[in-house]
This record gives structure tokens, sequence and C-alpha cells, in this order.
């Protein structure tokens, strides 16, 4: 659906600043962010050990679905706060830390899902910029329910695969550095401990980005459900796993502000934000989406760049 209006949160930041100046008190980083992701870290690695005997087991079905794939959904959402440089104040720092949550992920990506991510904040809807909308093939391939469940089922192969068709990217010395922190490391485990860990943290990817909870985020967030709202915030339970990325209108309108200070967002501007329509679950919206006949990967709000 085209829109020829700006997309809302520039006009909304602007509002909200000029009655709550306080708000730029907010910005900058959270010194817990690193704490977080060192613990994440640690405790996928270890469940990588302890299962790499216990391969394809139903043991390490019920792990990699509620232990592993949390983990790693929650490590994308930390590469997603570390992105917009909140976890240090200097940004080689950021970059260090979201290289080292990129290492369970298996796959080097931080630094291009950056480049695509700032661009989905500066051009969001923008056709042909933000890769975060479906492509008009997934849209005319995937919008009966049996696409629709094809769809969710994979939706981590569609946000990982298609960037690189709608823009690929120059890669760059920061890519090389990505690329080779990420298969070198990944060499190591495959020397000290096998190749089963590795296959543990493929599955955990997949299943973080299928019929999973967490996953629900994508769709709840940019997806028209209510017409004339193009972004949605969820404030439940699964934003202490997601640094609290359903804040999502509150992340849009001040992107410099960590997770951890979002809900303040709310608090001090709340009359901004209590009226717009939320997300209740996750799971539920994951459920809506397949299952209502209006709703198909043509639910987004779309945009042409505007000429300067």
């Amino acid at each position: 659906m085209w829109d020829t209006q700006e997309e809302p949160h520039k006009t909304r930041r602007k509002l909200i600043l000029q009655k709550y100046p306080e708000i730029k008190n907010l910005y900058g980083y959270c010194p817990w962010t690193k704490y977080k992701v060192g613990f994440t870290l640690a405790a996928h690695f270890g469940l990588a050990y302890y299962l790499r005997d216990k391969m394809f087991t139903t043991e390490f079905w019920l792990i990699s679905y509620f232990l592993g794939a949390t983990m790693t959904h929650s490590l994308f959402l930390a590469i997603h706060e570390i992105t917009h440089y909140l976890a240090f104040e200097k940004p080689l720092y950021n970059k260090i830390l979201a290289m080292f949550a990129n290492l369970p992920i298996c796959l080097p990506y931080f630094v291009a899902f950056r480049g695509y991510h700032m661009e989905h904040h500066t051009q969001m809807g923008v056709d042909g910029i933000d890769t975060d909308l479906p492509t008009q093939l997934e849209a005319n391939l995937f919008g009966s329910i049996l696409g629709k469940l094809f769809f969710c089922c994979n939706m981590i192969l569609f946000y990982a695969l298609r960037p690189m068709f709608v823009k690929p990217q120059k890669f760059t010395l920061w890519h090389a550095y990505n690329w080779a922190f990420q298969f070198s490391s990944m060499a190591l485990v495959v020397y000290f401990w096998g190749w089963n860990p590795i296959v543990y943290f493929l599955v955990c990817d997949y299943l973080a980005g299928s019929f999973h909870p967490m996953a629900g985020h994508f769709l709840a967030e940019h997806y028209v459900f209510v017409k004339g709202y193009e972004t949605y915030s969820y404030y439940g339970l699964l934003n202490i796993f997601a640094y609290n990325v359903g804040y999502h209108n509150e992340h849009h309108d001040f992107p410099r502000i960590p997770g951890s200070r979002l809900p303040l967002v709310r608090k001090i501007a709340n009359e901004f934000y209590d009226d717009l329509p939320q997300v209740k679950s996750w799971s539920m919206t994951i459920f809506n989406f397949i299952f209502f006949t209006h709703m198909t990967p043509y639910s987004r709000v779309k945009r042409h760049l505007k000429s300067k």
C-alpha cells in the first residue's frame, strides 16, 4: 500500500521533544548490554558443548527450541541494539562487541545488517532501499494461507537473503573483518569440539526465525494490522530477552535511546503512545498474519524515494 506522506516518526519525535526536551537526557549507551551479551554467549556455547553428543535427540530439540533459539534471537536483537552504537560510547567498541554477539549465529552478518538497518530507519518504507519490505515476488507467491505458512516458517531465510537481491552492498574492510573473525572462530569450534556444535547453532538460527514466539516481532513491527498505522509496539514479557525492541514506536522515534530506557520514553510522553494500536502477543501476531485473509506480504506501507 503506497503512501505519499512522510513516515510518522520524525514528526512525532519533533513534537515530543518540543514538549519534553528532557528526553534528550536518555540518549546514550547502556552499560549493561555487554554483560547481557556475555552471559548469553557463555550459556549458548555451554549448551553447544553439552549437546554435541546428543544430536537430534528429543532433549536436543527441546533445548534447541526453548533455550537455544531464544538465545539466538536475543543475540539478533543484541546486534540490533549494538548497531545503533548503544552498548559503548565509542563506535569501535560497539563493532567489536557485535562481532562477538554474531558468533553463535555462525554466519557473518553484523556489518551487512548495520548498513541495511540504518537505511530502514532513514528511508523507512522506501521501495528499493528499505529491505525490510517484502519483494513483489514474495507478495505474489505467499498471499494464501499455505503461502503465509511457508513464509512464516522460513522468515529467517527471507530476511537474510532478500537484502542481497534487492540492494547488494559493497564489500568493505569491515565486512572482511566480520567474515575473518566469524569463520576463524567457527574453525576453532570445529577443531576442538567437532561439527556438531555448528549444527546446533544453525538449527537454532532456523528455529529462532521460524514458528518461535520471538520471531513474531518480524511481523509485529511494521505490518499494517490497523489501517493508518505502520509501526506497532509490544509491551509484553518477551522484551526481557529482546532488549525492549517491542517498544518499537519509541525506538523509531528515538533510535539514539537504548532499549533499557525506552520504557521511560513511554512513561514521560505517554499521551503520544497510549492511544496507538499495540501488539499484545508476538505469538498471536504470527497466527493472525497467517489466518487473517486481509493480511499478506502486501500489508506494508511503501513510499517512493523523494527527490532532493
